[in-house]
């Protein structure tokens, strides 16, 4: 009953075919591997993750039920933003509905009592962002004796020096399953070589890499434009840019772009991100809090108030609006520029097969 709950979510879903990325990954995760898969942004790889998960669930039955003091997810997902987080709950939420899969999202900004009283009804799937998620470890409310698979999304992102001491917190937690007694998987739309050395704390030995298109550099369906101009004409140029679009926009634009700051309180936030879903406020002026995972389909035009420092940061950046063959638009102000801390290779490999070839 639960696959075909599952199938009808899917359909209603529109998913008609598989892409590159899912074509991949979903037959390596039902066949119990280790993954580390690289796409580009828009590509569709949480559903590549969510979908064999789900399927293995619901074939080897869950167990988790209301009300216990402590739950035991049997997945753990976890991500650096709020809104990213809960994006992904979304998702796991419309694939497995109807089914006896029960996912739950957690993450800071949010009152605690409210994530314990949410875990508390039972858990099978938990999203959470890194800080939320030792915390209720810690408040003993999350049990890992049943961690069957732990998923990184944006794993470059949670495994450098922003979230990396949590996630080595969180795999040597007590419970914790070794990783040779787990599945863990990594997606991202780029994975630097030092980030793929730290990794190999997490995955076994005989992980697979999965490597789809273009990966490294940015979503070839964006139109990208590169005004330059000094440092301090950038807000006036950024006015007239937005008056240019639309001259309902305005000043409303303005205050409302930087949705995801991290000064803003959550409610906000959420507010924020709602009219850009709903094509009130259809340009995104990105800052790199914004720049990861987001999938915000009224969204026409991505701003660059100032170039990203980094290459990897520019490619998550436009990829806001990769899906619908949109446009990307990047102020820099003179004399600025990218820097490349991965030298001259534009693209993310599987280091152990660079490593062997320079061996060779």
């Amino acid at each position: 009953m639960g696959e075909i709950c599952m199938s009808l979510n899917i359909a209603k879903a529109g998913y008609l075919k598989l892409t590159p990325v899912q074509k991949y990954s979903i037959p390596i995760i039902l066949a119990g591997r280790d993954l580390m898969a690289c796409a580009q942004t828009g590509s569709g790889k949480t559903a590549a993750f969510l979908l064999p998960i789900l399927a293995h669930m619901m074939k080897d039955g869950v167990t988790a039920s209301h009300f216990r003091e402590q739950q035991e997810p049997e997945c753990i997902i976890v991500a650096p933003t709020r809104e990213l987080i809960n994006q992904i709950f979304l998702e796991a939420r419309k694939f497995s509905y109807g089914t006896c899969i029960r996912p739950v999202v957690i993450y800071g900004g949010t009152q605690t009592g409210h994530s314990i009283r949410q875990i508390m009804q039972g858990c099978n799937i938990l999203c959470a962002t890194p800080g939320r998620l030792m915390d209720i470890i810690g408040k003993e409310k999350i049990g890992l004796h049943k961690v069957r698979y732990l998923v990184l999304d944006e794993a470059d992102r949670m495994l450098d020096m922003g979230f990396g001491p949590e996630m080595k917190k969180l795999i040597s937690c007590p419970g914790m399953p070794s990783k040779d007694r787990r599945q863990t998987l990594m997606f991202s739309a780029t994975f630097p070589g030092e980030i793929q050395r730290l990794a190999g704390e997490f995955l076994k030995p005989e992980y697979l890499f999965v490597a789809v298109g273009q990966v490294g550099g940015a979503c070839s369906d964006v139109q990208q434009t590169i005004l330059q101009v000094s440092q301090y004409s950038k807000r006036e140029k950024l006015v007239e840019i937005l008056q240019s679009i639309s001259n309902s926009l305005k000043i409303y634009v303005l205050t409302n772009a930087f949705f995801v700051c991290s000064d803003r309180e959550q409610r906000e936030r959420e507010e924020a991100l709602w009219d850009f879903r709903s094509g009130k406020c259809p340009v995104l002026v990105a800052t790199s809090v914004a720049a990861r995972g987001l999938d915000i389909e009224k969204v026409q035009h991505v701003i660059n108030f100032d170039l990203p420092s980094t290459i990897d940061e520019y490619v998550h950046r436009i990829g806001r609006t990769g899906r619908l063959f949109k446009f990307a638009i990047i102020l820099l102000a003179q004399g600025t520029g990218f820097s490349n801390p991965r030298g001259n290779i534009f693209a993310s490999v599987d280091t152990r097969k660079v490593s062997l070839e320079q061996r060779n």
